[in-house]
């Protein structure tokens, strides 16, 4: 009988273990309780003056379908990346939601999102439905990271306005794809393969006031926000010897993970 128990026991303990590796496994797809809010005197689409430092281009990335955050920031971090979120009255929300890109920070009210009105009429079933919405200004929405997609887009860097050759060099990542976070980059000499890590100026952009010469490699750490694996990504093209503000170049990848 004792030994009956003893395994009845084991048994249970091991079912339990089970069941609680599964949840933690699937928690990147459960969905969090929050409330968010949107953006009251813009236009439909996001602000073009964003922390995130992705300018005018952020307001409308993803078609407008944009946010601020307040803690999911995470000192910049978190600009770029993906979320769905929804509300939760189902009176007047959809189950698909808004997938939204986050481009800014702030919060308003116990929120974690500001977002667009244009995303956020589109958490609503109907037109008259996102009228509703925007009436109540403030919504219980439930949300989940996902991945990123731009159909056709590679990452690209913006040369910041700010910079000058050869001297100092700042660029904001545009296209940032998949559900990983872009935590570190270098600037690499093609030459001689001499690499520096950058500084997180703010949001999206990074810096160096002692930018290596010649045509630079960039290189990309991508972690998953778990703190689990990471991988650097080397684009194919190069940013070109004679790069000045304001230029734009195409990294040339993409990274769907």
């Amino acid at each position: 009988m004792a030994l009956y128990l003893l395994c009845l026991v084991l048994s249970t303990t091991l079912v339990f273990n089970f069941l609680q590796t599964l949840a933690d496994t699937s928690c990147t797809d459960c969905f969090i309780q929050s409330r968010a809010t949107y953006y009251p005197n813009s236009e439909d689409n996001g602000t073009d003056v964003g922390a995130c430092g992705f300018g005018s281009f952020g307001a409308t990335l993803n078609g407008g379908d944009v946010s601020a955050a307040s803690n999911l920031y995470r000192d910049g971090v978190g600009c770029g990346a993906c979320y769905q979120v929804r509300c939760t009255n189902s009176a007047f929300c959809s189950d698909k939601g808004s997938t939204v890109v986050i481009t800014d920070q702030g919060s308003s009210d116990n929120t974690d999102f500001i977002l667009s009105q244009r995303a956020f009429g589109r958490m609503a079933q109907t037109t008259d439905a996102t009228a509703s919405l925007l009436a109540l200004g403030v919504v219980g929405i439930e949300y989940r990271r996902v991945a990123c997609s731009y159909p056709n887009k590679n990452i690209t860097f913006k040369i910041d306005e700010s910079s000058g050759n050869p001297h100092y060099l700042a660029f904001v990542i545009r296209y940032q794809q998949g559900r990983r976070d872009i935590t570190a980059v270098q600037l690499c000499e093609t030459q001689n393969f001499v690499c520096k890590l950058l500084d997180r100026s703010h949001g999206a952009v990074w810096s160096t006031t002692s930018a290596p010469s010649g045509p630079l490699s960039v290189r990309m750490l991508f972690s998953d926000e778990e703190g689990g694996e990471e991988n650097w990504v080397v684009p194919v093209n190069d940013i070109p010897q004679d790069w000045k503000a304001g230029d734009i170049y195409d990294s040339g990848v993409q990274v769907n993970q």
